[in-house]
């Protein structure tokens, strides 16, 4: 056989190989993902380019598909929160984690963060709009529940945002816990500068 044409059907046969293992790969990506992955993942995107109505929009799109899906009811409340819609927002929070403590599986880390991270947001919800006491209760739940999903941002976001020492659940509960223990003419609950610093959780 002539060695060009050999090495021209190889070549072909290396392409159609890496195609068909492609195509493959997207058509399972979508044909057997759970209902509301897809949204959800376009909602995600949305909202760490801070379109946050937008992102809602495609969170409740998921929802309509899977009504309870935790992805989902973890961005549109975190879309909520960020829009200032905080009865929705708290709503939102509080079925999630409703649902969660019902339905959880022992064996379910990915559940369990999940569930660390809506009682962490909560708790930011509640820090915001002045519950103190509140906000502090949902800090300690979301550190017993899963204290590595929530101790803070990783080596990427400290690259990409540049906050090498940004303020996470531990911190601020400790915090809160330090200024509700002293009279409440001595209390400094705001500190806006490192209030600023919190970050949503959306494991």
């Amino acid at each position: 056989m002539n060695p060009k044409v050999l090495r021209r059907f190889i070549i072909l046969m290396v392409v159609a190989t890496f195609v068909m293992f492609t195509g493959w790969a997207v058509i399972k990506e979508f044909a057997y993902a759970p209902p509301g992955d897809y949204e959800t993942r376009k909602g995600d995107i949305l909202l760490g380019d801070r379109k946050y109505d937008e992102a809602i929009d495609w969170f409740t799109k998921a929802l309509d598909k899977s009504p309870n899906h935790r992805g989902a009811l973890m961005g549109r409340a975190i879309g909520f929160m960020q829009t200032d819609r905080t009865v929705e927002a708290e709503a939102e929070f509080d079925h999630l984690i409703d649902y969660l403590t019902q339905n959880l599986e022992p064996d379910d880390p990915t559940g369990r963060a999940v569930l660390a991270g809506a009682y962490a947001n909560r708790g930011i919800l509640r820090d915001r709009t002045g519950r103190y006491e509140d906000a502090l209760a949902d800090y300690i739940m979301a550190l017993k529940i899963d204290q590595g999903a929530v101790e803070g941002p990783g080596i990427v976001h400290k690259i990409l945002y540049g906050n090498s020492r940004p303020s996470t659940v531990e911190k601020r509960a400790r915090y809160l816990a330090e200024q509700l223990a002293l009279p409440e003419e001595e209390r400094v609950m705001r500190r806006p500068d490192v209030d600023e610093q919190q970050r949503m959780f959306k494991p």
